[in-house]
């Protein structure tokens, strides 16, 4: 069984994979989208995301 930290570490993964350059926009678009709803959870998830895209495109392992 996989860890909820390595769903979202594949969710990353995905979303590099999917939409390249622009999954950080969609991101950070979905994360706000979620804040104006009040859905502090699912901001929570996609930021813990969003780390997980960050250092991946960071260390450039996906490139």
């Amino acid at each position: 069984m996989m860890s909820e930290d390595e769903v979202l570490l594949g969710a990353a993964i995905m979303l590099i994979k999917w939409h390249q350059a622009r999954a950080p926009v969609m991101v950070a678009e979905r994360i706000g989208d979620l804040a104006v709803e009040g859905d502090l959870a699912g901001v929570a998830v996609w930021q813990a995301i969003a780390r997980h895209m960050d250092a991946i495109m960071r260390a450039g392992s996906l490139h």
